[in-house]
């Protein structure tokens, strides 16, 4: 696993975007994309209209979010749901480890647990080295698992966030650790992604399988 492959874009859509976005950003500096971005961007939706659109979407998002902020909220309790991890994986994406075990559907606080979500991503997103990747390994470990952690709208609003906000952000979502119970539970979570997104989970069935992505020493045992 030692580089990514990135479909290609468009280079005159990409110049037509980056025009673009340049008469939004001298009128409101606050707008503005990175070249790596605004490439992101294009790769997802395609056209530049599209593109274009979406990234002024994504602005009036965050803003209304509170994205900035949400380094304010009270974490204390959320701490051992999901965690950016220290260490990098193998080609050196920043990497969310997210317990399972520890969610129970049946008690949390949905708009809350999205928000720490969100928090995660934003961190992750800042540890990028965007020259060498500008993509993120998210793993979910599925060890303990049980029914009443399987969280169908959590789930929902983290590919939504994803696809709309954190375009091209995925690099692979690693399952570790997948119990029997799941192979019931994965094919209504196939439905709601997409072929691109869906190539992109790995069941990984054993500690070699794993050292290909990561290695497992990184992996929290405090969680």
């Amino acid at each position: 696993m030692s580089s990514e492959e990135l479909a290609p874009i468009n280079e005159k859509d990409f110049k037509d975007l980056k025009e673009r976005m340049k008469l939004i950003v001298d009128a409101d500096p606050k707008q503005y994309h990175n070249d790596f971005s605004l490439r992101r961007y294009l790769r997802a939706f395609k056209t530049t209209d599209d593109a274009f659109q979406a990234i002024l979407k994504t602005n009036k998002w965050r803003e209304t979010y509170g994205v900035d902020k949400l380094g304010e909220m009270d974490m204390e309790l959320l701490a051992k749901k999901a965690r950016v991890l220290r260490h990098r994986d193998c080609i050196g994406r920043p990497v969310i480890y997210i317990p399972a075990k520890n969610h129970s559907s049946s008690e949390r606080d949905i708009e809350e647990l999205t928000r720490f979500i969100v928090y995660n991503l934003e961190e992750a997103c800042k540890k990028c080295f965007e020259e060498v990747t500008d993509r993120l390994c998210i793993v979910f470990d599925l060890a303990e698992f049980s029914a009443g952690c399987m969280d169908y709208q959590l789930v929902q609003n983290l590919i939504w966030l994803l696809g709309k906000h954190f375009p091209e952000r995925l690099g692979v979502c690693l399952i570790l650790n997948s119990p029997g119970l799941f192979s019931t539970i994965w094919p209504a979570v196939r439905v709601m992604l997409d072929d691109n997104t869906a190539k992109k989970v790995k069941f990984v069935g054993d500690e070699v399988e794993l050292c290909q992505y990561l290695i497992p020493d990184i992996l929290p045992t405090d969680m």
